[in-house]
Parts: structure tokens; sequence; C-alpha cells
């Protein structure tokens, strides 16, 4: 599934895309891996909040700034994107969900969120179902 981000930190529901393409997979009950290809994003199954939204556009930064000590990141010399790097290996890129009815199985108020630490850029989710 292709995704397009529009800002350096976003949050981008995918959470339909995902539903959509559910219907093509042909697996009815079993398990859904939906992952990511990039090594600055992260994928995660949380509450799509306004709130929530602002805060994650924090937290890398408020996370990882301590940890930067006197002379920086040794990634930032070739990129300036460490801290996005970093921020993804601590959130994840993928995330597992039962399949039920060929559709992923959510709580009320989870849905499948694409966190984007080093945009805008192009960005590429894939799916895995397995069962019958």
């Amino acid at each position: 599934l292709a995704v397009q981000t529009d800002r350096k930190t976003q949050i981008v529901n995918v959470t339909e895309k995902v539903r959509q393409a559910c219907r093509k997979l042909g697996v009815s009950e079993g398990i859904l891996l939906v992952s990511v290809r990039h090594t600055t994003c992260a994928v995660c199954v949380n509450e799509d909040e306004a709130g929530l939204r602002h805060d994650f556009e924090r937290l890398g930064e408020t996370l990882l700034n301590p940890f930067r000590g006197n002379d920086g990141y040794h990634h930032d010399r070739i990129d300036d994107n460490a801290q996005a790097h970093l921020t993804s290996i601590l959130l994840g890129h993928s995330s597992t969900l039962p399949l039920k009815d060929g559709q992923p199985v959510l709580g009320t108020w989870q849905s499948i969120l694409l966190l984007e630490m080093d945009g805008p850029r192009p960005r590429t989710l894939d799916l895995a179902a397995i069962g019958d």
C-alpha cells in the first residue's frame, strides 16, 4: 500500500486502506501482519485522536534529546535523521492483528497508524495474511 506523508513528523491513519486491501487477500480467519519498509517510520495500533497526534509529534524529541550528548548523534553527520531512526526502533516497524471475516479485529478506539518521523516522503506498507 502506498502512503504519502506531507510533514516531517506525522500520524497517518491507514485503517481504511488496510481494510480495503484485506478484501483482496482471500483470508477469512487468521493473522494479519502490517509492516512498513522504511527505517524512519513505524506502524502501531492506537487511538487516532488530535491530542495524541500532537503528543506524538513531540515524542521522539522528548525521549531522545537527553541522549544526544555534546557531540550529537554520529548518524547525523551523514543524513541528519538519527532521531527518526532511533524513534522508529523504539516504536517498531510492524503490527500483528487477528483477522475475522476477512478484516482486522480492532477495539472501539483502535486504528492502524503509520508514524512518520522523517517526511514528507512516499512510504510503502506491506500486508501478509496467514489463515484459512
